[in-house]
């Protein structure tokens, strides 16, 4: 078996040609969907990911904002710009690249920003909202991730679903996503004892852990649809200075049902869901 390869860079254009139609649409009728970009301190990955969202903006005839930082700014300067655009209503949304520098504190900058302009869906209302089933803003990877099962036709009702990883970010919203798909959802981490156990019985597997090919094919049940979250970029052997993900995709390919690659899989996917959720907070500010 050789799985069928989930391809999120084809994916995501032919959303994204559906965004710009819409945003087309919505500036014919006086407003322009903003985006707000705030980049504190001088990470280079943090500077391509910033770069490559007001990119994708432009593309999609967004209006977009990128505001930069030292890293050494304090952290009042950031809240009154932040405050500023809550209140700004050519800006509807609003995205603080993370991580912010260690006098920073996380939770507060982002609890600062508007929840309906809280398009990285971070804010602990936006938060509840989705562990109701009421979700405004789904995070932009586990968002992008139900894209891959919708477009795939892969029906969750009923499937073993396990999620390597329980971070704010991808792990825990991404469980509740499955959950409310109907998959039975297992959420396993550093301290789960046998993994494999879990992930041999997964329908679906989720890996969202940080370590390169950790995911190797004997953890994999045939047939298996594995969404492979990590970007990691190796750094000894021949395959030095490579990105790859969590999952040993030549191995794993073998044996799973479908997959996605890194890159070119949930990447460009996750940039795309921004988008959504910045085009759907524009269109809900005129309706």
């Amino acid at each position: 078996m050789t799985a069928r390869i989930l391809d999120g860079n084809a994916l995501a254009q032919t959303l994204r040609a559906d965004f710009k139609t819409r945003a087309e649409a919505l500036a014919a009728r006086g407003t322009r969907p903003g985006l707000a970009v705030i980049l504190v301190g001088e990470d280079p990955a943090s500077a391509v990911y910033v770069r490559n969202k007001v990119a994708a903006c432009e593309k999609a005839s967004f209006h977009s904002e990128k505001i930069v930082y030292p890293a050494d700014v304090a952290q009042d300067v950031v809240l009154a710009k932040i405050a500023e655009l809550n209140a700004n209503p050519a800006i509807h949304g609003i995205l603080v690249q993370l991580p912010l520098p260690a006098h920073f504190d996380s939770d507060r900058v982002l609890e600062a920003i508007a929840p309906a302009k809280d398009v990285d869906g971070f804010h602990a209302e936006n938060v509840g909202a989705l562990m109701q089933g009421q979700p405004r803003f789904i995070p932009c990877t586990p968002y992008g991730v139900t894209k891959f099962f919708e477009a795939a036709g892969i029906d969750l009702k009923g499937k073993e679903a396990v999620v390597i990883g329980r971070s704010n970010i991808v792990g825990k919203p991404m469980a509740m996503l499955l959950l409310q798909a109907g998959a039975t959802v297992t959420i396993c981490h550093s301290q789960t004892r046998d993994l494999a156990f879990h992930t041999k019985r997964a329908d679906v597997l989720v890996a969202a852990v940080g370590r390169p090919r950790f995911v190797t094919a004997d953890m994999v049940k045939p047939g298996a649809v594995v969404i492979d979250v990590g970007i990691n970029r190796l750094q000894d052997g021949p395959d030095a200075g490579k990105l790859c993900g969590d999952v040993d995709f030549d191995g794993v390919r073998e044996v799973a049902g479908a997959i996605t690659p890194v890159p070119g899989g949930v990447g460009p996917m996750t940039i795309t869901m921004l988008l959504a959720n910045t085009l759907e907070a524009a269109e809900r500010s005129v309706r």
